[in-house]
């Protein structure tokens, strides 16, 4: 499974719930559309946050901001 989860929830309040559970956190960000979206560090910790949070998890299309910078190599490289 994936590692990235989208849930309708506050950065805040993922971090929190992340922190009490010792999940670690590779990024996280507000989205446009409500919600946080998290990457975590261990796809088990993304099932646990999955579990946890089974009732907030998004399942529909998200909009993430603009200014999210996609991990892509340059251009001249592809």
């Amino acid at each position: 499974m994936t590692r990235a989860i989208s849930v309708n929830a506050t950065v805040p309040a993922v971090q929190a719930l992340c922190k009490t559970e010792s999940i670690r956190i590779s990024t996280i960000e507000p989205l446009l559309s409500g919600g946080s979206r998290v990457v975590l560090l261990d796809p088990r910790d993304a099932d646990r946050i999955r579990t946890l949070m089974k009732t907030k998890l998004i399942t529909g299309a998200i909009v993430r901001s603009p200014e999210h910078l996609s991990r892509q190599p340059p251009p001249s490289s592809r």
